[in-house]
Formats: C-alpha cells, structure tokens, sequence
C-alpha cells in the first residue's frame, strides 16, 4: 500500500466494525419489537425458511473467507500485502462476506419477526454499504484493476445490488 496508508486500527476503519458488531448484537439479543407475522402457519413456514437461509448464510461467510485466504481482515483497509481476489464467489459479489452476513440477519428475521430485529437489519445492510464505499476507496487506490470488477459485479447482492 502507498505511503499514505492509514496506520492506526481506527483509520483503518474500526468504528465501522465497532458500530457492526453493536448492529449485529443488536440483531441477535436486542428486543425484537412488535412481531410482523401473527399467523401460526405462515409463522412455521418463516421459521423453516430462516433455518435454510442461515444454513446459506454460513457456508457463504466461510467460503468467501477462504477464497480471501490471507487477505481477509475485518477492517475495510485491505492489508498492506493483500492481493485482489476476483475468482469464487467474488465472481458473483464483490463483498460476499458482507452479503452472508446480511443473509444471516434475514435468517434471525424469519426466526423472530420483530419490528426492531426488522429495523436493525435495515440498519446493517446501510452500514454495509457505507463501509463497502470505504472499502473500495481503498481498494481502487491499491488496485488499478478494481474500477474496472467494480462495473462487471455488483456490490451487495449477486445481480442485483
């Protein structure tokens, strides 16, 4: 990376993690609000469904952090020594970890259909895009190649966002 790199933990972007880690325990032990769904068998069917998708949800977080090997750092500031990983599943999304871990919140939503678990997922997938934004500041900087993916593979959500 060049010499004007960030060198501290945080302006390397910590308080993005810091304020992820807040949402995502916010998600799994936050009060749930209100419930969106009442009805006893759409209520099993959301369920039966959040078991799935939390299955997807893990096997796409650790496929995408072994496709990044030693690249992978929970900061949005690649490592000084990363390399740009377009092959697996960042063939389809630039950032699948972020987009299993959305899964993952839409899992727990269909496991506990709250209106605050509802809202802080909203909440995540804005914090995502924030970071991501960041992220590839950083990684368009380092990597001339990377304006280039960024136009052929979406960001968020495979083909769509």
């Amino acid at each position: 990376m060049n010499s004007s790199a960030p060198q501290t933990i945080f302006a390397r972007g910590a308080w993005y993690v810091v304020i992820q880690g807040a949402l995502i325990c916010l998600i799994l032990f936050g009060p749930q609000g209100a419930p969106l769904v009442s009805s006893e068998p759409f209520t099993t069917i959301l369920q039966s469904c959040g078991i799935a998708i939390s299955f997807l949800a893990c096997l796409i977080m650790a496929i995408a952090v072994i496709n990044l090997g030693k690249n992978f750092t929970p900061l949005p500031c690649p490592k000084d020594d990363a390399v740009l990983i377009q092959t697996g599943l960042y063939r389809f999304v630039r950032h699948p970890i972020y987009f299993g871990v959305l899964l993952a919140a839409l899992a727990w939503l269909c496991l506990f259909p709250g209106v605050y678990v509802l809202a802080y997922s909203i909440g995540l997938f804005f914090l995502f895009d924030i970071k991501a934004r960041r992220e590839e500041v950083w990684l368009a900087e380092r990597f001339p190649s990377y304006r280039e993916y960024q136009y052929r593979v979406k960001k968020l959500i495979p083909a769509i966002y």
